[in-house]
């Protein structure tokens, strides 16, 4: 016995009631709708394998509906057009809009149960070449342990439909993991739909996420451009105040309502979000917390690339590789010592500014070997000293200049710490207060103004 849900749109109660008897009887799990409304509905509710549909209904007529489910991206099974009086003209646009097939009526018993068994097995078989299409499934690049342990992380939980929060820097791979997630995923043939919050207007954002109805007509939103796959809002702290309150609301509510219509959609998605991290976060967002709640039901954390700097090689290789072939440029490898200097780097833009600098050094060409000379004046232009210690390229500078640079930054950072106070500063980093003036002094560091900061 077969398990294949069948819809049948119909406006005609006598041959819904027929059809649902006669499908039923084979196996087949039957679902009815008496127009396009009913159609939309019963999709939205639950995908079918295979819609019977009627060309004449008195609302929306089938081919209006078969073009809307088309221009939207949701017509990913098969559908049989259904009519009593068909025309050539009416068939070839039903079959360029993606019907398979054309029945007449009054139906014939065993011509309907034929396409029906041969539309839903060439359903099942384009499901299968789709599958096979699809590229392989690249996992983010990284041998050390951080990155090993994240990757079982996004594992463990893609085969479950609860939100993930991605948390990490800007430029880290966010994104990367979140298709990861998604391609691991149950949904990996559905929509994968990235939008960056900070696209996201005041004005028009609970339309933008749910969607316009006039009438029949629906003006998809990012809901239905997801609908069955991955919904993945990037930069949280970047979401403007209406959109978070349609968005919590939503979630809260498992569903949403079309702007301009009464239906009650519910979700067949997952949620994936990414923020910037700990006090970045705290400190650049106003992201309710209820929301920020909802969508954080599993967190992980992205790391920075200097924190598995061991793997820079390796991306090295692979950007020079993907560059090569994506967009034709000229093979070019990186010299030892040219890969050493470079996992000595902080990369405060993290992968994203290690593919730019591929990529600019692939571009701009010249000997096959990349050498350490060459790497140093791509670095040239220095990160302001007021970057975390972490984020500072101090090996770029002669001794002198990156001793001080360090220990001005050191002191400036654990002085804030100390919320200005010298003496607590004194105790901190082990030196005597006037000792310790006299170096605030020599490096340029006003102590009263980081204490009014």
């Amino acid at each position: 016995m077969t398990s294949a849900t069948i819809l049948v749109v119909d406006d005609e109660a006598d041959i819904r009631d027929t059809l649902r008897e006669i499908l039923s009887d084979e196996g087949y799990e039957v679902r009815v709708a008496a127009n396009a409304a009913e159609a939309r509905t019963a999709r939205a509710a639950e995908e079918p394998d295979l819609v019977l549909l009627d060309v004449w209904m008195p609302d929306t007529d089938g081919i209006t509906l078969l073009k809307e489910w088309s221009d939207a991206h949701q017509l990913r099974f098969p559908v049989v057009m259904l009519s009593g009086h068909g025309t050539v003209e009416t068939a070839v646009e039903a079959t360029r809009l993606g019907a398979v097939d054309f029945v007449e009526k009054p139906l014939s018993l065993a011509k309907l149960l034929r396409t029906v068994e041969k539309s839903l097995e060439g359903g099942r078989r384009k499901r299968q070449t789709q599958r096979l299409l699809i590229p392989p499934l690249v996992a983010p690049v990284g041998k050390s342990r951080v990155m090993k342990r994240l990757r079982e992380q996004v594992q463990q939980v893609a085969a479950h439909d609860a939100p993930v929060l991605l948390l990490g820097e800007i430029g880290t791979g966010r994104e990367a993991f979140a298709r990861y997630l998604h391609g691991l995923s149950p949904r990996s043939s559905a929509p994968f739909i990235a939008v960056t919050c900070a696209s996201i207007e005041e004005d028009g954002a609970a339309e933008k996420l749910r969607g316009r109805q006039a009438g029949d007509r629906v003006l998809p939103g990012l809901y239905d451009e997801a609908d069955g796959g991955t919904l993945l809002l990037n930069g949280l702290e970047d979401l403007p105040p209406a959109a978070q309150r349609a968005l919590h609301a939503d979630l809260d509510a498992g569903g949403y309502t079309r702007v301009g219509g009464t239906e009650r959609v519910r979700f067949r998605m997952r949620f994936v979000a990414t923020a910037l991290p700990g006090p970045e976060l705290v400190e650049s967002t106003r992201v309710r917390p209820d929301l920020f709640g909802s969508l954080s039901v599993i967190t992980l954390r992205v790391p920075a690339l200097r924190e598995y700097a061991e793997d820079v090689p390796d991306l090295l290789r692979y950007y020079v590789d993907r560059l090569v072939d994506e967009e034709g440029l000229g093979f070019r490898r990186f010299g030892m010592a040219a890969q050493n200097r470079l996992r000595n780097y902080p990369w405060p833009g993290n992968v994203h500014e290690l593919r730019n600098l591929v990529q600019r050094l692939l571009i701009v060409g010249g000997p096959e070997e990349i050498s350490l000379d060459e790497v140093e004046r791509e670095l040239l232009v220095q990160r302001p000293v007021e970057a975390p210690l972490v984020k500072q390229d101090l090996l770029a500078l002669p001794l002198r200049e990156a001793r001080e640079a360090f220990e001005r930054a050191y002191l400036t950072q654990q002085l804030t710490l100390c919320n200005g106070k010298v003496g607590a500063l004194a105790k901190r980093v082990g030196m005597e207060r006037t000792h310790l003036y006299r170096k605030l002094r020599s490096l340029g560091v006003d102590f009263r103004q980081v204490g009014d900061d």
